[in-house]
């Protein structure tokens, strides 16, 4: 087998692909479903609205992703995510039901994003960390890449199938496929040999284990750079599912079934892009650094197009630099954390990426309303241009980075001291490690003076 494809190998990991792909098409097809009921039936092609609701769908990952890590870190992930890929599927077939029978109003709407939120932010952590219990550590960004290709394989196929279906039969039926493909992931995690399973170390119940996590990432000015990046570009710009909606109803007025094939095409580079992150065998900061300002240049190109057809071909490398980024990010962090921290740090990753999509999803919206869904775009591109040459420059000093130019390939050549990034990493191990120990001791010492 390929080296792109190696974690298929592994039988827990392929019944997890398996099953992942099957339920993030049917997520995909209810984003553009959900966005589509809210723009076309249930408003007058409101952006604030889309907007809204995507905020409420977000918004818990900003109020429960640090609880949620730390729940990750402390209980068997398996079975959490069980509980929370049921809890989806009753969700998405509760809405169908409400569309189907025509009771559905915008607040329903608005409530049953803010509950899916809710159940996402509690899987997501669970979800990211578990990859690390399917496979071994030098296989991590493999897998990572081979998870994104998964998400965007659907998101290639899910926006299509949803504005087909859509076009056929309303978007009611959407939501009930939705809720019938959470079956796959459920049916995939009570299949896997239990006994296969690498068994992360778990953290023990203590005080103070999420400022813990807050602490570790603070003395990794590696992490904490990439925070920086996802969270700002995450926030205005990758809002495509609103985006794209506007640009599809109001710049090239399109009906549901080309809405669905535009967000397809960007998924076309996004897939590109996972798969290439998947032969990774290591991943730098430089990396994600250069991916959000390719990002940046992309969007700028994308915002100007001014046909439909040449709007979807720029989407494509944008949806490459927006994965090679993502990806790049989450194995960066993921492989160089404590395993016992992982749940804690990937939280406050989700919690800067995604969380920060309630914050973006509103101005985006009201900028595309103001003043064109061009500009939704183009804010998007500037904010991702800016963190990514202030993340350059300050790499550079940081870490005494050589950078040069050369007619010939490699064109840029980026060289520094091998050991400084990995001595901030063992650096935040140890305290991590010390901190723990002096708790422990301090608890001792209580313990025996409540002794009589």
């Amino acid at each position: 087998m390929s080296r792109t494809f190696a974690s298929l190998k592994l039988y827990n990991y392929r019944l997890w692909f398996a099953g992942a792909t099957v339920s993030n098409i049917g997520t995909w097809m209810q984003r553009v479903a959900q966005d589509w009921l809210v723009l076309t039936v249930l408003t007058q092609e409101s952006g604030v609205a889309v907007g809204i609701v995507t905020a409420l769908q977000f918004l818990p990952f900003l109020l429960l992703s640090a609880w949620a890590g730390l729940l990750a870190d402390r209980v068997d992930q398996r079975k959490l995510l069980l509980a929370t890929q049921s809890a989806s599927a009753a969700l998405g077939i509760g809405l169908g039901a409400l569309v189907l029978l025509g009771h559905v109003e915008l607040w329903h709407v608005y409530v049953f994003a803010l509950l899916l939120g809710i159940v996402t932010a509690i899987d997501a952590p669970a979800r990211q960390t578990f990859v690390a219990d399917l496979v071994p550590i030098e296989s991590l960004p493999n897998a990572v890449g081979l998870n994104s290709a998964s998400f965007n394989a659907a998101r290639l196929l899910g926006p299509a199938a949803a504005g087909l279906v859509i076009a056929w039969v309303g978007t009611g039926w959407v939501f009930i496929v939705n809720g019938f493909t959470f079956i796959a992931t459920i049916l995939a995690l009570l299949a896997m040999r239990v006994q296969d399973l690498k068994g992360s170390e778990r953290a023990e119940r203590k005080r103070g284990q999420i400022k813990e996590g807050i602490r570790y990432v603070r003395r990794r000015p590696d992490i904490m750079v990439v925070l920086i990046i996802v969270s700002v570009v995450g926030m205005l710009g990758l809002n495509f599912q609103l985006t794209s909606a506007l640009m599809a109803r109001t710049e090239f007025g399109l009906g549901p079934g080309q809405y669905g094939i535009m967000g397809s095409v960007v998924a076309i580079g996004s897939l590109a892009g996972a798969l290439v992150a998947a032969r990774r065998s290591r991943v730098r900061v430089r990396l994600v650094i250069g991916a959000a300002f390719g990002f940046g240049v992309a969007t700028a190109v994308n915002a100007v197009m001014p046909t439909f057809l040449l709007y979807a071909i720029t989407s494509i490398p944008v949806g490459f630099a927006a994965l090679t980024m993502i990806t790049a990010a989450n194995a960066m962090v993921q492989t160089t954390t404590t395993p016992s921290m992982r749940g804690r740090v990937m939280s406050l990753y989700m919690l800067l990426f995604v969380g920060t999509t309630p914050i973006g999803s509103p101005i985006v919206g009201w900028i595309g309303e103001e003043y064109g869904p061009r500009w939704a775009i183009g804010i998007g591109s500037i904010a991702a241009l800016l963190v990514s040459s202030g993340a350059a420059l300050w790499a550079v000093r940081r870490w005494k980075l050589d950078v040069s130019y050369h007619l010939h390939k490699p064109r840029l050549r980026i060289t520094y001291p091998p050991t400084v990034a990995a001595r901030d990493a063992a650096d935040a191990d140890r305290r991590a490690r010390e901190d723990a120990s002096t708790k422990i001791r301090g608890q001792q010492i209580v313990d025996k003076r409540s002794q009589p």
